[in-house]
C-alpha cells in the first residue's frame, strides 16, 4: 500500500521516454524523467516521496521536501492567492495553506512554523497553522531519559516552549539553553523530568551521566579528573565553557561563585582550582 505525503520504496516497472513507472500495484505511478536516477534498472527498488501535480495526478520524486506529513516545519511563503496561500517545501509544486487554516494573513516571503497533513475532502498534502489544538499531554507517548525530536516553538518567560516529537509540548529552561534558538528550529533532546501533571522538561542532547548531574557535582567532577585545576574562569568565552562544561556562562559563573564562597575552589585570572 501507498502513502501519499510520505517516502515509498517501489520496484520499477517499466522504463519509458517520460520517466519510470514504479508499481502501486495498479497502472503504476510516474516518476518524471528529470528525477530518474542514473542505471536504474527494471525491477530493482527506489525510495521516493509520493504527492498529487497540479493535476491531481499521484507522482512521485527523488527530490526531499522539507517535511512530510505529520511534520511540523518552518516554511517560506512564495505566494498567496484569495484562496490560500502557498509555501516552499523543497518540491517543484509548493505546498497549499487554506485561508482557514492560517492564523492571521500569510504574506510573500515570511516564514511560517505549520503542520502537514492529508486533507480530508481532497485527500491532498496540505498544511495548516493551527496546531496547538493538535498538540496534547493529556496522554504522553514519552517516559524520562527517552530520547526526542523536538521544535522550536515559541519563547515564553521560563525558557523555550518545544514541540515534542509532533505531538507534546515541554520547557527547555532558559539555564539548558546554550546556543541561539529561533522559532522552527529542529533539535534533538531528551526528557529530563515528567511531573505530576504532565508538564514536561527537556534538555537537549543525548541523555547520559554528565547531563543528569548537577552543575555544582559536574565541575567538581572535572577539576579532580584534571589533577584538580582548569584553565577557565568567569572572563571565558561562552562557547569555550558550553563545550566543557556543558552549560551557558551566566550558569557557569553562578556556580563557580557558590563554590568559592563554600571555599570549595579557588578563582584566578586564568583558572579555577580545587581548595585542598
Amino acid at each position: 500500500m501507498i502513502e501519499i505525503g510520505k517516502y515509498n520504496t517501489l520496484i520499477v516497472l517499466r522504463k519509458t521516454e517520460i520517466g519510470l513507472y514504479l508499481d502501486d500495484g495498479d497502472e503504476g505511478i510516474l516518476l518524471p524523467k528529470r528525477f530518474v536516477p542514473q542505471e536504474i534498472r527494471t525491477g530493482e527498488e527506489l525510495e521516493v516521496f509520493l504527492y498529487h501535480d497540479s493535476e491531481n495526478r499521484i507522482i512521485a520524486t527523488t527530490q526531499q521536501p522539507k517535511g512530510v506529513v505529520g511534520d511540523i516545519v518552518l516554511l517560506r511563503c512564495a505566494g498567496t492567492t484569495g484562496e490560500g496561500a502557498f509555501l516552499d517545501w523543497g518540491l517543484m509544486k509548493d505546498l497549499f495553506v487554506a485561508r482557514s487554516q492560517q492564523l492571521d494573513t500569510m504574506h510573500k516571503d515570511e516564514n511560517y512554523l505549520v503542520k502537514i497533513y492529508i486533507d480530508e475532502q481532497t485527500g491532498r498534502i496540505a498544511a495548516t497553522e493551527k496546531i496547538e489544538f493538535q498538540l496534547s499531554n493529556d496522554s504522553l507517548s514519552v517516559k524520562e531519559m527517552d530520547e526526542v525530536e523536538l521544535v522550536a516553538y515559541r519563547k515564553s518567560d521560563l525558557g523555550w516552549v518545544m514541540i515534542i516529537n509532533n505531538m507534546h509540548t515541554g520547557l527547555l529552561h532558559d539555564n539548558q539553553v546554550f546556543r541561539d534558538i529561533k522559532k522552527g528550529d529542529q533539535l534533538s533532546g531528551f526528557i529530563k523530568t515528567i511531573r505530576p501533571d504532565n508538564k514536561i522538561d527537556i534538555v537537549l542532547g543525548k541523555p547520559g551521566y554528565q547531563k543528569v548531574e548537577n552543575e555544582t557535582d559536574k565541575i567538581l567532577r572535572l577539576l579532580r579528573e584534571h589533577n584538580g585545576s582548569l584553565a577557565y574562569n568567569d572572563k571565558s568565552a561562552p562557547e569555550d565553557i558550553y563545550r566543557v562544561f556543558g552549560m551557558s556562562k551566566k550558569t557557569f559563573k553562578m556556580t563557580i561563585g557558590a563554590l568559592y564562597k563554600q571555599r570549595k575552589i579557588s578563582i584566578n585570572e586564568t583558572a579555577i582550582k580545587l581548595v585542598k
